[in-house]
């Protein structure tokens, strides 16, 4: 099929390609960097998950039947990706230290939400932590998590109630809302 373009020169399949991975990426990125740094912890870890993301994505750009699953399609890339940092031996030999260097703040990445909430879902288990940040930030249902994670709509259900149970036991007083009603 010929597509011509409003300066009249022929359009490429692989320039259309281009051009719609292009606008995916300008329109999404902010919004999965912060999915991304939320389920790393750290922004460099979420700018590098991102980036292979989108080059996953670009490969794969032709495969994805149904445009509007493309968000679907991004998400669970990223939950793959972080989960398979964790399984490379090089990760687990990483030492950390008590002390983190000067860094730019992460503001940009919180959108209003307390930066002390996120810390404290940082301390979840990382399985626990993709059911929280995808249910709770992204918004999604429980099907939809368990779709994107690969697992069943009890486990996501089990997961998060879990994870809740130990985010109340974790929230000092400062940041449990039942604290201000009182």
């Amino acid at each position: 099929m010929q597509v011509i373009s409003e300066t009249g020169a022929e359009v490429t399949p692989g320039a259309r390609r281009d051009a719609e991975n292009s606008a995916y990426l300008a329109a999404r990125q902010a919004s999965l960097l912060r999915t991304a740094y939320l389920l790393t912890g750290d922004r460099h870890q979420a700018e590098d998950l991102v980036q292979t993301a989108f080059a996953k994505l670009y490969l794969a750009w032709d495969r994805v039947q149904e445009r509007d699953s493309v968000d679907g399609y991004v998400r669970r890339i990223l939950v793959n990706e972080n989960n398979s940092l964790w399984r490379r031996a090089w990760k687990r030999r990483e030492l950390t230290t008590e002390h983190l260097p000067e860094s730019a703040s992460h503001d940009a990445y919180d959108e209003g939400r307390s930066a002390a909430l996120w810390e404290l879902v940082q301390t979840l288990p990382r399985k626990a932590r993709a059911v929280v940040v995808l249910r709770y930030y992204e918004e999604l249902s429980e099907a939809e998590t368990a779709d994107v994670l690969g697992i069943t709509v009890g486990t996501v259900k089990s997961q998060t109630s879990r994870a809740l149970a130990a985010l109340r036991q974790r929230t000092p007083a400062a940041l449990d809302p039942r604290e201000e009603e009182r």
